[in-house]
């Protein structure tokens, strides 16, 4: 398994993501390769300060970087050199198994498109991230941010895509599925929501629950996946952040809210493409990114671009 780090995207790059990339050698085993795409000299400098041996990975050395201001179509475009693409060519000839970067998301999305492409069947594509309930269990939300506005068959497929992953990534038999929304009933929501509901009651091949209240996440288990558009999923993602961060402040302590820690997931992985790609926060630490590449390793691991070939 060869694993592709962008060691030049995020606001703490390159030296975070290096540090990240050491502390994550540890769990590689056999034949398993981290790869770390970026300026090979500053990778160099920061490996001996850490007195680590350079032989451990693999450097790819590039002369761009793709900021998280740039404009994301432009740029994959007018910086070919840069980490990001690079390490979307390297997945596109084969040569990695996976690829994970902190860098900006909208490059990270236009990369797919121009390299991997999406997989035929998918309407859209996704960001599906884990988050935590109270009885030690997880679920699946999707999409937290790259679609904002979602039609009623998106909606629909991503019930599909979010099963797929629960059911070969967290190893959860026929996961249930429910709808976010304003209410419990079927008559709530926008159009787009009900429209959604119908399509979802209606299929036989997904184990629908009905509507998902927000006071109902996090609790115990109620669905094993729950879907809503990017802009709602985007809030409520950055909303757990908020009161994880509040927790902190306040020198509380406690199991669960640790298990709210963005850094202990490290990123989420694009479902519906053609490859097994993971995109961090742009915060992120070195904590956060080992549990990126982490990350990449079990999508990898689940061959869970292959599996939802198989199913879409």
């Amino acid at each position: 398994m060869r694993i592709g780090l962008d060691v030049m995207g995020g606001d703490f790059a390159p030296y975070a993501i290096i540090e990240g990339a050491v502390d994550s050698l540890k769990f590689f085993t056999g034949d398993d390769r981290l790869v770390l795409i970026g300026d090979k000299a500053a990778i160099l400098r920061k490996l001996d300060e850490m007195k680590v041996e350079p032989s451990q990975f693999e450097i790819v050395h590039t002369s761009q970087v793709i900021e998280m201001g740039d404009h994301p179509a432009k740029v994959f475009q007018q910086k070919q050199d840069s980490s990001i693409a690079v390490g979307y060519f390297m997945l596109q000839n084969g040569t990695l198994d996976g690829f994970c970067s902190a860098g900006n998301t909208g490059a990270m999305f236009v990369g797919a498109n121009y390299t991997v492409n999406v997989i035929p069947g998918v309407l859209r594509p996704a960001l599906a991230t884990v988050l935590p309930c109270i009885d030690n269990r997880d679920f699946v939300l999707l999409d937290v941010g790259l679609n904002p506005d979602c039609k009623p068959d998106v909606l629909f497929q991503y019930g599909i895509l979010g099963s797929i992953y629960a059911q070969y990534v967290l190893g959860i038999k026929n996961p249930s599925v429910g709808l976010l929304n304003i209410g419990e009933e079927e008559s709530k929501g926008t159009p787009a929501v009900k429209a959604a509901y119908e399509l979802m009651k209606e299929s036989s091949g997904m184990n629908f629950i009905g509507n998902i209240e927000a006071n109902q996440l996090f609790h115990k288990t109620i669905s094993d996946v729950v879907v809503c558009d990017g802009f709602v999923g985007n809030i409520v993602l950055k909303l757990g952040e908020a009161f994880h961060h509040i927790y902190k402040l306040r020198k509380l302590r406690d199991e669960y809210f640790d298990r709210l820690d963005f850094e202990n997931f490290g990123g989420t992985p694009i479902v519906g493409i053609n490859a097994n790609v993971v995109v961090g926060h742009g915060i992120s630490k070195r904590k956060a990114i080992m549990n990126m590449v982490l990350q990449t390793c079990n999508v990898v691991h689940a061959n869970l671009a292959q599996k939802i070939k198989e199913a879409i």
